[in-house]
């Protein structure tokens, strides 16, 4: 198992090693790692060139080391999307090959906030519907949703359980989501989140903040959605101009 030299750093060559040995099943997700002595000694390295190939292998969220505990292989997220896309959470899931799921959780209608009156450019006057949801995938609670709707936009027809808001908008509501504006926050354990998404103490969040707009350029929807980090990964293709 010992690494041979390929003319490149042994960091490198270790990174690529345990990265191909998690992918083989060899390390599996959430599994903890053998300790550095010990893997220091199979790969044949110091265990100083070992502790900068882990670091670089956090960095890249593959591993999590904990103090005085040990180094865990990260699970492999079950969703993936390019931030550039702009996706409902249900096409994610089905994308994925899982059957998607809505828990509903609550809806009030109150007066917009100051930021509210801002994101919609509306009126005291004119409420606000907040809709609390779970998405689930095969059943599995993996996103937690809280959306906002201008009431005077809000489609009568509405089945709390049923599909996306975005397809509802589209279908009964003729709204047709155009783009969004987002916003993207990592969030550690949420004590209100975290347990509704039946998160470990050690599951991070991410925190998907988008406004909303149609044709055009209304802005119709505002949403905050948790998504658990060990399933959903993002990326962005960045163009050099």
């Amino acid at each position: 198992m010992t690494i041979k030299s390929d003319n490149r750093h042994l960091y490198l060559q270790i990174i690529d090693r345990l990265k191909r040995d998690i992918e083989a099943g060899v390390y599996k997700g959430k599994e903890k790692l053998p300790s550095e002595f010990e893997l220091a000694k199979q790969l044949g390295v110091s265990r100083a060139t070992l502790r900068e190939a882990l670091r670089i292998l956090e960095e890249e969220n593959v591993i999590t080391r904990r103090h005085g505990v040990g180094t865990f292989v990260n699970a492999k997220p079950l969703f993936t999307s390019g931030i550039e896309q702009l996706s409902s959470v249900t096409d994610m899931i089905i994308q994925a090959g899982m059957e998607p799921g809505t828990i509903f959780l609550s809806s009030n209608i109150e007066s917009p906030t100051e930021e509210d009156m801002k994101r919609f450019g509306s009126e005291p006057d004119e409420d606000i519907i907040i809709i609390e949801r779970v998405r689930t995938a095969n059943g599995e609670p993996v996103v937690y949703c809280l959306d906002k709707i201008p009431v005077k936009l809000f489609p009568k027809e509405y089945n709390y359980d049923d599909e996306s808001l975005f397809s509802v908008l589209d279908r009964i509501g003729n709204r047709k989501i155009s783009y969004a504006v987002a916003h993207i926050e990592p969030f550690g354990f949420h004590e209100k989140v975290s347990p509704i998404l039946q998160c470990d103490p050690e599951t991070a969040l991410l925190l998907l903040k988008q406004l909303h707009f149609d044709d055009s350029d209304v802005p119709i929807l505002y949403s905050m959605n948790y998504f658990k980090a060990d399933k959903f990964r993002f990326h962005v293709m960045r163009k050099r101009i």
